[in-house]
Order: C-alpha cells, then structure tokens, then sequence
C-alpha cells in the first residue's frame, strides 16, 4: 500500500501515477510508502531527479522525489524509474545514513567520485530494463506508447 502525492508543474499526473503505481505494486507490495513526487525546475541544480527521505529511521517510508519539468515522456519514464530505484534501495536498507555517512550495503560512498558510487551505478544500471519491463507491461510491446 502507498500514498502518492504529485505537485507542481510541466508533466502529466496520469504518467506519473502510472509509473510509480507499476513499480511500487512490483517491487515493494508489502511496504506502506508515503511518497511526493514535486516536479519543478532543477536546471541550476544540474540534476533531472532527486529522491530523499523525509523520516529518520534506519528504514524510511515517507519520501519526496523532485522531477525536473518538461522531461521529454521516454525521458521522464527512465528519470522516476531510476529515483524509485533508490527509494527502494532507502525501504530495503542497503542505502542507509548512519553516523553522519550516506552508506551502500555498509560501504561509505562519499571516497567514489557521482558516477562511481554504487548506488548510483545500480540505478543507472537499471533504468533500461526498468524502462523495458514497464513499457511490456503497461502496452503489451517493448516500444509501447506510455
């Protein structure tokens, strides 16, 4: 069970729900999530996506994921798979903040360069599959129109 919440502006409430729906039903069924997804602009941050945790237990369920605005709808669908994929690294406890140190499967991240810290690498990793597997489910073909 989840409770999602969508705000701000350029992209579509129905793609989004749709997404976060399928991914969230796939992969954590059991977890309750409360989750906001805030679109808006995060050019300056020169960033297409962020995922943070919005409680302070080992496990968090309450989370915010912003979304750069005006993603192209193939763009858009890889950036919040890639997000939700490090919101269920947050559920799952192999990302964790202890100590003051952002930890992956008990491996502090901050001594990798951004593109080298394994969970980021996992998440990268995934999007294609992700994309892949959602686009199969939801249109009945790989290349679908979400």
């Amino acid at each position: 069970m989840y409770y999602l919440s969508t705000t701000g502006y350029g992209y579509s409430k129905k793609l989004s729900k749709s997404v976060t729906d399928w991914f969230l039903k796939k992969f954590l069924p059991r977890h309750k999530i409360f989750l906001d997804i805030h679109h808006r602009g995060l050019k300056r941050e020169d960033a297409l996506g962020f995922c943070d945790y919005c409680d302070w237990s080992s496990r968090p369920r309450d989370f915010t994921i912003e979304l750069q605005s005006h993603l192209p709808k193939e763009e858009y669908i890889r950036t919040l798979l890639h997000e939700l994929v490090h919101l269920r690294q947050w559920v799952r406890g192999t990302l964790q903040y202890k100590s003051g140190r952002m930890l992956f499967k008990n491996e502090r991240i901050s001594k990798y360069e951004y593109m080298e810290q394994p969970h980021e690498i996992e998440a990268y990793a995934s999007e294609e599959p992700l994309y892949l597997e959602y686009m199969l489910d939801t249109t009945g073909n790989w290349y679908g129109d979400a």
